[in-house]
Protein backbone atom coordinates (compact mmCIF):
# COMPACT_ATOMS: atom_id res chain seq x y z
CA UNK A 1 0.00 0.00 0.00
CA UNK A 2 2.77 2.45 0.94
CA UNK A 3 4.58 1.72 -2.33
CA UNK A 4 1.44 2.64 -4.31
CA UNK A 5 0.99 5.87 -2.32
CA UNK A 6 4.62 6.85 -2.93
CA UNK A 7 4.33 5.96 -6.63
CA UNK A 8 1.20 8.11 -6.89
CA UNK A 9 3.10 10.90 -5.14
CA UNK A 10 5.83 10.55 -7.74
CA UNK A 11 3.29 10.64 -10.59
CA UNK A 12 1.58 13.70 -9.11
CA UNK A 13 4.87 15.57 -8.65
CA UNK A 14 6.08 14.80 -12.17
CA UNK A 15 2.66 15.60 -13.62
CA UNK A 16 2.44 19.02 -11.95
CA UNK A 17 6.04 19.76 -12.98
CA UNK A 18 5.18 18.92 -16.58
CA UNK A 19 2.14 21.19 -16.44
CA UNK A 20 4.26 24.14 -15.24
CA UNK A 21 6.93 23.29 -17.78
CA UNK A 22 4.37 23.13 -20.57
CA UNK A 23 2.99 26.56 -19.71
CA UNK A 24 6.47 28.02 -19.33
CA UNK A 25 7.79 26.53 -22.57
CA UNK A 26 5.31 28.64 -24.52
CA UNK A 27 7.47 31.69 -23.82
CA UNK A 28 10.98 30.30 -23.34
CA UNK A 29 13.23 27.43 -24.45
CA UNK A 30 12.10 23.98 -23.30
CA UNK A 31 15.77 22.99 -23.29
CA UNK A 32 16.56 25.67 -20.74
CA UNK A 33 13.61 24.61 -18.62
CA UNK A 34 14.76 20.97 -18.69
CA UNK A 35 18.42 21.62 -17.92
CA UNK A 36 17.98 24.21 -15.17
CA UNK A 37 15.12 22.33 -13.49
CA UNK A 38 17.15 19.11 -13.32
CA UNK A 39 20.23 20.87 -11.97
CA UNK A 40 18.00 22.59 -9.38
CA UNK A 41 16.52 19.20 -8.50
CA UNK A 42 20.01 17.77 -8.07
CA UNK A 43 21.05 20.52 -5.69
CA UNK A 44 17.79 20.28 -3.74
CA UNK A 45 18.14 16.52 -3.42
CA UNK A 46 21.72 17.04 -2.25
CA UNK A 47 20.43 19.24 0.56
CA UNK A 48 17.95 16.51 1.53
CA UNK A 49 20.79 13.99 1.52
CA UNK A 50 22.64 16.03 4.15
CA UNK A 51 19.85 15.43 6.65
CA UNK A 52 18.99 11.85 5.70
CA UNK A 53 21.56 9.17 6.53
CA UNK A 54 22.79 7.07 3.66
CA UNK A 55 25.73 4.84 2.87
CA UNK A 56 25.90 4.65 -0.92
CA UNK A 57 28.32 2.29 -2.62
CA UNK A 58 30.16 2.68 -5.90
CA UNK A 59 27.44 0.73 -7.71
CA UNK A 60 24.80 3.23 -6.57
CA UNK A 61 26.72 6.11 -8.14
CA UNK A 62 27.24 4.11 -11.33
CA UNK A 63 23.50 3.53 -11.57
CA UNK A 64 22.99 7.25 -10.89
CA UNK A 65 25.14 8.21 -13.87
CA UNK A 66 23.35 5.63 -16.05
CA UNK A 67 19.98 7.01 -14.95
CA UNK A 68 21.05 10.62 -15.54
CA UNK A 69 22.35 9.95 -19.04
CA UNK A 70 19.30 7.83 -19.89
CA UNK A 71 16.97 10.60 -18.70
CA UNK A 72 18.80 13.17 -20.82
CA UNK A 73 18.63 10.80 -23.80
CA UNK A 74 14.88 10.47 -23.29
CA UNK A 75 14.37 14.24 -23.02
CA UNK A 76 16.39 14.97 -26.17
CA UNK A 77 14.36 12.57 -28.31
CA UNK A 78 11.06 13.52 -26.67
CA UNK A 79 11.62 17.20 -27.45
CA UNK A 80 12.85 16.42 -30.94
CA UNK A 81 9.79 14.29 -31.54
CA UNK A 82 7.39 16.90 -30.17
CA UNK A 83 9.02 19.62 -32.28
CA UNK A 84 8.60 17.77 -35.57
CA UNK A 85 5.98 15.07 -34.95
CA UNK A 86 2.54 14.61 -33.45
CA UNK A 87 2.24 14.90 -29.67
CA UNK A 88 -0.55 12.31 -29.88
CA UNK A 89 2.02 9.82 -31.22
CA UNK A 90 5.29 10.77 -29.54
CA UNK A 91 4.09 11.26 -25.95
CA UNK A 92 2.02 8.03 -25.61
CA UNK A 93 4.74 5.85 -27.14
CA UNK A 94 7.37 7.34 -24.83
CA UNK A 95 5.10 6.69 -21.85
CA UNK A 96 4.66 3.04 -22.81
CA UNK A 97 8.43 2.60 -23.05
CA UNK A 98 8.93 4.23 -19.67
CA UNK A 99 6.66 1.59 -18.12
CA UNK A 100 7.56 -1.51 -20.15
CA UNK A 101 11.32 -1.57 -19.56
CA UNK A 102 11.18 -1.46 -15.72
CA UNK A 103 8.50 -4.19 -15.78
CA UNK A 104 10.81 -6.41 -17.85
CA UNK A 105 13.76 -5.64 -15.57
CA UNK A 106 11.70 -6.29 -12.44
CA UNK A 107 10.33 -9.62 -13.65
CA UNK A 108 13.77 -10.68 -14.91
CA UNK A 109 15.11 -9.88 -11.44
CA UNK A 110 12.66 -12.28 -9.80
CA UNK A 111 9.60 -10.13 -9.07
CA UNK A 112 6.32 -12.04 -9.18
CA UNK A 113 3.27 -9.75 -8.93
CA UNK A 114 -0.08 -11.34 -8.03
CA UNK A 115 -2.71 -12.01 -10.69
CA UNK A 116 -4.77 -9.00 -9.59
CA UNK A 117 -1.72 -6.74 -9.86
CA UNK A 118 -0.98 -8.12 -13.33
CA UNK A 119 -4.53 -7.24 -14.37
CA UNK A 120 -4.00 -3.72 -13.01
CA UNK A 121 -0.71 -3.41 -14.91
CA UNK A 122 -2.37 -4.64 -18.10
CA UNK A 123 -5.11 -2.01 -17.75
CA UNK A 124 -2.55 0.71 -16.97
CA UNK A 125 -0.80 0.38 -20.34
CA UNK A 126 -3.76 1.50 -22.49
CA UNK A 127 -4.36 4.24 -19.91
CA UNK A 128 -0.78 5.49 -20.35
CA UNK A 129 -1.33 5.52 -24.11
CA UNK A 130 -4.76 7.17 -24.11
CA UNK A 131 -4.29 9.94 -21.52
CA UNK A 132 -1.95 12.14 -23.62
CA UNK A 133 -3.99 11.74 -26.81
CA UNK A 134 -5.22 14.85 -28.61
CA UNK A 135 -7.42 15.30 -31.65
CA UNK A 136 -5.09 15.28 -34.70
CA UNK A 137 -7.22 17.96 -36.38
CA UNK A 138 -6.86 20.26 -33.38
CA UNK A 139 -3.15 19.55 -33.19
CA UNK A 140 -2.67 20.40 -36.87
CA UNK A 141 -4.66 23.60 -36.42
CA UNK A 142 -2.49 24.62 -33.46
CA UNK A 143 0.72 24.00 -35.40
CA UNK A 144 -0.43 25.42 -38.73
CA UNK A 145 0.05 22.32 -40.88
CA UNK A 146 -0.14 18.53 -40.75
CA UNK A 147 2.84 16.91 -39.05
CA UNK A 148 4.48 13.48 -39.36
CA UNK A 149 3.99 10.91 -36.62
CA UNK A 150 7.39 10.88 -34.93
CA UNK A 151 6.98 7.31 -33.69
CA UNK A 152 10.72 6.56 -33.83
CA UNK A 153 11.49 9.51 -31.56
CA UNK A 154 8.78 8.33 -29.18
CA UNK A 155 10.33 4.86 -29.04
CA UNK A 156 13.81 6.27 -28.33
CA UNK A 157 12.44 8.63 -25.68
CA UNK A 158 10.60 5.72 -24.06
CA UNK A 159 13.79 3.68 -23.96
CA UNK A 160 15.58 6.54 -22.23
CA UNK A 161 12.87 7.05 -19.61
CA UNK A 162 12.44 3.30 -19.10
CA UNK A 163 16.16 2.85 -18.43
CA UNK A 164 15.99 5.86 -16.07
CA UNK A 165 13.25 4.24 -13.96
CA UNK A 166 14.93 0.83 -14.06
CA UNK A 167 18.30 2.29 -13.00
CA UNK A 168 16.76 4.14 -10.05
CA UNK A 169 15.25 0.83 -8.98
CA UNK A 170 18.77 -0.65 -8.72
CA UNK A 171 19.92 1.85 -6.08
CA UNK A 172 20.27 0.18 -2.68
CA UNK A 173 17.88 0.81 0.20
CA UNK A 174 20.66 2.22 2.36
CA UNK A 175 22.14 4.42 -0.36
CA UNK A 176 20.37 7.60 0.74
CA UNK A 177 19.80 10.43 -1.71
CA UNK A 178 23.29 11.40 -2.87
CA UNK A 179 23.13 9.07 -5.90
CA UNK A 180 19.76 10.59 -6.79
CA UNK A 181 21.30 14.06 -6.58
CA UNK A 182 24.12 13.00 -8.90
CA UNK A 183 21.58 11.52 -11.32
CA UNK A 184 19.69 14.78 -11.65
CA UNK A 185 22.82 16.90 -12.04
CA UNK A 186 24.13 14.56 -14.77
CA UNK A 187 20.72 14.73 -16.44
CA UNK A 188 20.62 18.53 -16.40
CA UNK A 189 24.24 18.91 -17.54
CA UNK A 190 23.75 16.44 -20.41
CA UNK A 191 20.60 18.24 -21.59
CA UNK A 192 22.46 21.58 -21.44
CA UNK A 193 25.27 20.15 -23.58
CA UNK A 194 22.74 18.76 -26.07
CA UNK A 195 21.02 22.17 -26.23
CA UNK A 196 24.33 23.91 -26.99
CA UNK A 197 25.21 21.36 -29.67
CA UNK A 198 21.78 21.74 -31.26
CA UNK A 199 22.03 25.55 -30.94
CA UNK A 200 19.15 26.02 -28.54
CA UNK A 201 19.05 28.35 -25.56
CA UNK A 202 20.01 26.25 -22.53
CA UNK A 203 19.40 28.77 -19.73
CA UNK A 204 16.16 30.71 -19.09
CA UNK A 205 16.56 34.45 -18.58
CA UNK A 206 15.25 36.88 -15.93
CA UNK A 207 11.91 36.16 -14.31
CA UNK A 208 11.48 33.07 -16.44
CA UNK A 209 13.91 31.32 -14.11
CA UNK A 210 11.60 31.46 -11.07
CA UNK A 211 9.01 28.88 -12.20
CA UNK A 212 11.87 26.61 -13.30
CA UNK A 213 13.06 26.39 -9.71
CA UNK A 214 9.56 25.23 -8.72
CA UNK A 215 9.77 22.55 -11.43
CA UNK A 216 13.11 21.48 -9.97
CA UNK A 217 11.64 21.10 -6.49
CA UNK A 218 8.73 19.08 -7.87
CA UNK A 219 11.19 16.90 -9.78
CA UNK A 220 13.02 16.37 -6.50
CA UNK A 221 9.81 15.23 -4.81
CA UNK A 222 8.96 12.96 -7.74
CA UNK A 223 12.37 11.28 -7.82
CA UNK A 224 12.54 10.86 -4.04
CA UNK A 225 9.05 9.34 -3.93
CA UNK A 226 9.91 6.99 -6.78
CA UNK A 227 13.13 5.82 -5.13
CA UNK A 228 11.38 5.21 -1.81
CA UNK A 229 8.53 3.42 -3.61
CA UNK A 230 10.99 0.98 -5.20
CA UNK A 231 12.29 0.19 -1.70
CA UNK A 232 8.77 -0.50 -0.44
CA UNK A 233 7.34 -2.41 -3.39
CA UNK A 234 8.01 -4.07 -6.72
CA UNK A 235 9.75 -2.08 -9.45
CA UNK A 236 7.40 -3.62 -12.01
CA UNK A 237 4.42 -2.15 -10.15
CA UNK A 238 5.86 1.16 -9.00
CA UNK A 239 7.12 2.12 -12.46
CA UNK A 240 3.72 1.57 -14.06
CA UNK A 241 1.91 3.68 -11.45
CA UNK A 242 4.52 6.46 -11.72
CA UNK A 243 4.17 6.41 -15.52
CA UNK A 244 0.58 7.61 -15.11
CA UNK A 245 1.93 11.13 -14.42
CA UNK A 246 0.28 12.61 -17.59
CA UNK A 247 -3.05 12.22 -15.78
CA UNK A 248 -2.09 15.01 -13.37
CA UNK A 249 -0.90 17.21 -16.24
CA UNK A 250 -4.10 16.72 -18.23
CA UNK A 251 -6.31 17.25 -15.16
CA UNK A 252 -4.57 20.53 -14.26
CA UNK A 253 -4.83 21.78 -17.84
CA UNK A 254 -8.56 21.01 -17.81
CA UNK A 255 -9.14 22.82 -14.50
CA UNK A 256 -6.75 25.77 -14.78
CA UNK A 257 -6.63 26.36 -18.53
CA UNK A 258 -10.17 25.20 -19.29
CA UNK A 259 -8.81 22.76 -21.87
CA UNK A 260 -11.33 20.33 -23.29
CA UNK A 261 -10.95 16.68 -22.33
CA UNK A 262 -11.57 14.38 -25.29
CA UNK A 263 -13.50 11.14 -24.95
CA UNK A 264 -10.32 9.13 -25.44
CA UNK A 265 -8.58 11.01 -22.63
CA UNK A 266 -11.54 10.46 -20.29
CA UNK A 267 -11.41 6.73 -21.03
CA UNK A 268 -7.69 6.79 -20.25
CA UNK A 269 -8.27 8.53 -16.92
CA UNK A 270 -10.96 6.00 -15.97
CA UNK A 271 -8.67 3.10 -16.87
CA UNK A 272 -5.87 4.67 -14.83
CA UNK A 273 -8.16 4.86 -11.79
CA UNK A 274 -9.20 1.22 -12.20
CA UNK A 275 -5.54 0.17 -12.58
CA UNK A 276 -4.50 1.95 -9.37
CA UNK A 277 -7.38 0.38 -7.44
CA UNK A 278 -6.53 -3.12 -8.66
CA UNK A 279 -2.83 -2.73 -7.91
CA UNK A 280 -3.65 -1.44 -4.43
CA UNK A 281 -6.00 -4.34 -3.72
CA UNK A 282 -3.43 -6.78 -5.08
Amino acid sequence: MLAVVLALGSALSFGVADYIGGVLSKRCSVWGVASLSQITAGLATGVVAIFVFGDPGAADFVWAVVAGLAGAFGIVFLYRGLSRGRMSVVAPISGIGAAVIPVIVGVAGGERPSVLIWVGIAIAFPAIYLIPQVDPAEEDAANGSPRPGGASDGVLAGIGFGVLFAAIGQMGEGSGFLPLSLMQIVNGAAVAVAAVVLRHEWLPRGREQLPVYAIGLLATAGAVCFLLATHEGLLSVVSVIASLYPAATIAMAAVLLDEHLGRVQIVGLVLATVAVVLVTLG
